[in-house]
């Protein structure tokens, strides 16, 4: 991202919090806002340019975020373990508050990633009338054998190369952005984790987009997602892996254009 980086202030989980994110294209004023949500591991830095081509390319505003625990934004303390609900509390409990405190006053485009994904899912669940659509790139909406071998295998690759090291260009603490998405991932009690109940409350427009070679999922779990909320676009993308802003940046860019100016069309 080359933009400069501000930082919000929050109250979660009994302390004060400050948030990394960046603008992109501010003066754009009545253009629609996306709100970009990263994957487990990324950050605003990890993006890199994706979100300001994709804004350059619908002439959109946008907004970039480092949950707490990645990027600059506050760390996680040393002995906090993220709990099994972790992403319902963070669109229910941080997003609300961020979006507030940043002054965003209209209903965004949420744009997730991952593990962004599926927060952005819970979001426009809980809150409809706040937000106008989903883009949900590779999202989680029940554990799958094939997610858990993946991260049981980052988990090895962060003990035993140089990720560390590599995560550490997007991160102020590598490790409390690893170990809290790893260790809750792992632990025995998520695999009965899933969302599917909440998807059926969703009313806003979605586009749900997977990589036919995702490592960390099958597409049942775009399909899961239409099944209950039959307004769902999808796209399965060839030759695509978990992230397909990275692996097919182009036809990510064109398929969301596509969605929400389709979308604003038929409102």
């Amino acid at each position: 991202m080359s933009a400069t980086s501000e930082f919000a202030a929050i109250r979660w989980r009994e302390r004060d919090v400050r948030i990394e994110y960046v603008r992109i294209a501010p003066e754009r004023t009545d253009a629609p806002l996306v709100v970009f949500l990263h994957e487990g591991l990324g950050s605003v830095a990890m993006w890199k340019d994706f979100p300001q081509r994709l804004c350059n390319a619908g002439g959109y505003r946008g907004i970039v975020y480092s949950r707490p625990g990645y990027g600059r934004s506050t760390l996680r303390a040393e002995d906090e373990s993220w709990d099994i609900d972790f992403m319902h509390r963070q669109a229910y409990e941080v997003l609300p508050p961020l979006l507030e405190a940043i002054g965003v006053a209209e209903a965004p485009w949420l744009f997730g990633h991952s593990d962004g994904a599926s927060i952005a899912l819970l979001y426009a669940a809980r809150f409809a009338d706040r937000v106008a659509g989903v883009v949900a790139l590779a999202p989680h909406i029940l554990v799958e054998d094939i997610s858990v071998a993946s991260i049981e295998q980052a988990r090895r690759s962060y003990l035993e190369t140089d990720l560390p090291q590599r995560l550490g260009r997007y991160h102020d603490d590598a490790d409390s952005a690893f170990w809290g998405w790893n260790s809750v991932w792992l632990h025995p009690s998520f695999r009965a984790w899933s969302i599917e109940a909440e998807l059926e409350s969703i009313r806003c427009p979605v586009l749900a987009m997977q990589g036919e070679d995702d490592e960390y999922g099958t597409l049942a779990q775009i399909h899961g997602i239409a099944a209950r909320a039959p307004q769902t676009r999808l796209l399965a993308l060839p030759q695509c892996g978990h992230s397909p802003h990275r692996d097919q940046p182009e036809q990510a860019i064109v398929a969301t254009v596509s969605f929400i100016n389709d979308a604003r069309r038929t409102r």
